[in-house]
C-alpha cells in the first residue's frame, strides 16, 4: 500500500499541542482593517483551539 499523504494546506494551518489539541488562527485578519475596531483586531491575533465538532475531521487529514 501507498503511504497516507496529510493535507499540506491543512498542515500549514493547524499544529498539535502537546496535550493533543489543535491550535488554529483566527480569521478575518487579513484585509478590510480599516472598519475593525482595535480591540476586534489585537483580539484576532491570539490563536484559539479548535471545537470538538472540527477535530476528529482535522486530526484525519494532519494524519496523525
Amino acid at each position: 500500500m501507498p503511504k497516507m499523504k496529510s493535507h499540506r494546506g491543512a498542515m500549514k494551518r493547524f499544529r498539535l499541542t502537546a496535550s493533543g489539541k489543535v491550535k488554529r488562527n483566527k480569521a478575518y485578519k487579513s484585509h478590510i482593517l480599516t472598519k475593525k475596531t482595535a480591540k476586534r483586531k489585537r483580539g484576532l491575533r491570539q490563536a484559539t483551539y479548535l471545537t470538538s465538532a472540527d477535530h476528529k475531521r482535522i486530526k484525519s487529514v494532519l494524519n496523525v
